[in-house]
């Protein structure tokens, strides 16, 4: 095994990474300020920093809305002339929903409504409906019989 350390613009190579010591390895002719780096390096190596503080927030923070819900499909009638592609610029599949009061990549759930699954805001609808979110269906029967609920939204 070789080990490579790099110091400034010298590298400098030991074949045996087992035995590697960082006194063995430092240049003769480094400068001052060169040498005193390179001993807090070794100093800092052996130091003990403490461990991260344990965080108290036991839950994300998560915003909730109570807002309709209602449901599209990929027919042009219901969306614009690439009725397989989103706002975003991916293409629609489960778990796709439309919001214009969210930016596109928010995750949310509608526990009312799917419970645990996570949905993503990919597309937008009509600038008229700014409180409201449709959710992507393949079917365009399954998209009318949805109909509409005032749900909860839960964004992440």
């Amino acid at each position: 095994m070789v080990l490579m350390v790099c110091f400034g613009s010298q590298v400098i190579k030991t074949k045996d990474a087992l035995a590697f010591s960082f006194d063995s390895l430092l240049p003769a002719n480094l400068s001052g300020l060169e040498l005193y780096l390179s001993q807090q390096v070794l100093q800092n190596e052996n130091s003990y920093f403490g461990q991260l503080p344990v965080s108290t927030d036991t839950e994300p923070l998560r915003t909730y809305y109570k807002i309709p819900a209602t449901a599209y499909s990929s027919e042009v009638g219901q969306t614009d002339s690439t009725p397989f592609i989103t706002a975003s610029g991916t293409t629609v599949r489960r778990g796709v929903i439309a919001a214009n009061f969210l930016p596109i990549g928010t995750r949310v759930r509608l526990p009312d409504l799917y419970g645990d699954e996570v949905f993503v805001v990919e597309d937008r609808m009509n600038a008229r409906y700014n409180q409201r979110i449709d959710i992507w269906m393949e079917e365009t029967a399954d998209a009318r019989n949805f109909g509409i609920y005032w749900t909860t939204v839960e964004v992440f």
